[in-house]
């Protein structure tokens, strides 16, 4: 009799769990929340940041089933979701997915996506609905807004719904398959709640195809290569785009073959070592840009060039390479404008530069290149107290450790001056300037890294959005050393306020907390260092402990980097 119930529960336990790894083409039943989970996995998703909530019981309730292959995070707010999401993402290059609920759960992740937006993060945004015969009826359900997907869509460069289980997998598989394809950016997929606890017979598909690399059209990628190899004094520009297709190897040969200096925005930072002669900051192109006969920009939006105060008069030679053709000539008329993947591409016009000799017996121009390096780190050098607390992280943080940097004086700073030794591992919220992104953002890029370790650099005024976070950051284990820079206000408002408004101060002072009291209340290590040789001190101890600390920096207000380096 024993044995004639253990075998029937066995046998029910591989029903149960016969949804989980279908091969393609295969059908099961399952609920819509299984179907989601399976096609997850098939997704490679490792790790889900998300909240529960009742529209999403059937999803989460299937991710208890898997709980040895997906791990679950689940933070205390939904922009720490997406945030998380976005860091993993950014710094793994693999996909990053978060839960959440709708309505006002998708609206709070909804800067998140934005600032994945921004940077090209290949984040999956998965969210609940209301029970799928009331969306679009406006009678006030919970949770309901009317027209979400139109909304998300304002974030996302995809947005669709699956009605029944059976519509799960294909809705899932197009979802990624859009991420990957052409400019990498975030993407959303919503299932109702009746939607998730329905069973019905599913057939699994594949997982969505590799990432697609365009190389460029070859007629405009052997006029781009007689150009730079007729070059006197080429210049390239690199943006977030060269690290998101992993082209930083690419990037260096070509820079190499050219005797190019390569000036990185601050979304690029790491893609060449900054210690390497060719490698530069946007202060450097002050200098370099006027002498440049012809610019290759690779990968980025080039809106600094067209539109910053030293900007490039119309009329230059410019190469532009972008996988998005929207972002060709959007800010500069180029010359020539490759649409390309910026690995395959960089690829496909080092072999068509290698071709001229011209190309092949450049001099050196290490020394020159040296000089200018020199010159550009004494000027941004010269702004303290931000550089001393800057390089403090910089001297005590090993070459794969990564720094999330925030809106914040610091972060202003560390966008010019800070060395990136490796690619991912300076991390900003690009465009959007997303003021608070940084701390939940760090947590997410030490759950994908968990052997580097990651500083989050905050203001006291940004980390204020998140510092419930912290609950997060100690459930979980997740060793991040965050800084908290403190000066009591919303630090460059109230310069702003000071300098331009005639000292007509606003909203720009703040209450602050007692934060190492604040980290302990949480069960996480406070401590408190008053200069940079303290600062150094405590990272030092911090990171050999290998666990979750907070570092509160009381500091004076500081002086504007822009004006002091003439940019602005």
């Amino acid at each position: 009799m024993a044995q004639a119930v253990a075998r029937d529960e066995r046998a029910s336990a591989a029903t149960e769990s016969a949804w989980v790894d279908l091969a393609p083409g295969e059908r099961a039943e399952m609920t819509g929340g299984q179907a989601l989970v399976a096609a997850l996995l098939r997704e490679g998703v490792d790790t889900v940041f998300g909240l529960p909530g009742v529209q999403l019981d059937g999803a989460f309730d299937a991710l208890y089933d898997v709980q040895d292959r997906i791990r679950v995070v689940h933070p205390r707010h939904e922009q720490a979701a997406a945030y998380m999401a976005d860091g993993y993402a950014r710094t793994t290059g693999r996909l990053g997915t978060c839960l959440v609920v709708p309505g006002p759960g998708l609206l709070n992740a909804s800067a998140a996506l934005a600032t994945g937006y921004a940077c090209n993060s290949p984040v999956l945004c998965v969210t609940g609905q209301i029970q799928s015969d009331l969306i679009g009826v406006g009678r006030g359900m919970l949770h309901e807004i009317p027209h979400q997907l139109e909304m998300v869509r304002s974030v996302t460069k995809h947005a669709a719904r699956a009605m029944t289980p059976e519509e799960v997998p294909a809705l899932v598989h197009d979802a990624v398959r859009h991420l990957w394809e052409g400019r990498v950016r975030p993407v959303e997929v919503e299932v109702p709640p009746d939607t998730l606890f329905a069973r019905a017979e599913v057939e699994a598909l594949p997982p969505a195809p590799p990432r697609s690399r365009p190389a460029g059209d070859p007629d405009r990628l052997d006029q781009a290569a007689r150009l730079l190899a007729g070059a006197r004094s080429p210049l390239i520009f690199a943006g977030g785009g060269v690290l998101n297709s992993e082209a930083w190897d690419e990037l260096l040969v070509l820079a190499e073959l050219l005797q190019a200096p390569v000036v990185m925005t601050s979304n690029g930072k790491g893609a060449i070592d900054d210690r390497h002669y060719l490698a530069h900051n946007t202060v450097a192109a002050i200098a370099l840009a006027p002498d440049a006969d012809v610019i290759l920009a690779v990968g980025t939006r080039f809106l600094e060039p067209a539109t910053a105060r030293w900007r490039l008069e119309p009329g230059r030679t410019v190469v532009q390479l972008d996988v998005d053709p929207e972002e060709v000539g959007r800010n500069y008329a180029p010359t020539v404008g490759i649409v390309a993947d910026a690995k395959a591409g960089l690829v496909a016009l080092t072999e068509r530069v290698g071709r001229h000799a011209d190309a092949r017996s450049r001099p050196s121009r290490r020394d020159e290149l040296t000089a200018l390096k020199r010159d550009v780190e004494a000027k941004i050098n010269a702004i303290q107290p931000q550089t001393d607390l800057a390089l403090a992280i910089r001297a005590e943080l090993p070459e794969e450790g990564i720094v999330v940097s925030e809106m914040t004086q610091i972060g202003y700073w560390s966008n010019l001056g800070y060395p990136v030794y490796r690619p991912r591992t300076f991390i900003t919220p690009g465009y959007q300037g997303t003021l608070g992104y940084g701390f939940p953002t760090a947590l997410g890029v030490k759950v994908g890294n968990p052997a580097a370790p990651v500083v989050s650099v905050n203001g006291d005024g940004g980390f204020g959005f998140a510092l419930n976070e912290l609950a997060t950051m100690a459930r979980h284990g997740i060793a991040v050393v965050t800084v908290v820079f403190d000066d009591g206000a919303y630090g460059n408002v109230r310069r702003i306020q000071q300098e331009q408004m005639g000292g007509r101060l606003i909203a720009s002072d703040l209450t602050n907390p007692d934060f190492v009291r604040l980290a302990e209340a949480f069960g996480i290590v406070g401590r408190r260092a008053n200069d940079a040789a303290a600062l150094r001190v405590h990272l030092r101890e911090a990171i050999a402990a290998g666990e979750p600390t907070l570092i509160h920096v009381p500091v004076d207000p500081m002086p504007n980097p822009w004006t002091a380096l003439g940019l602005r």
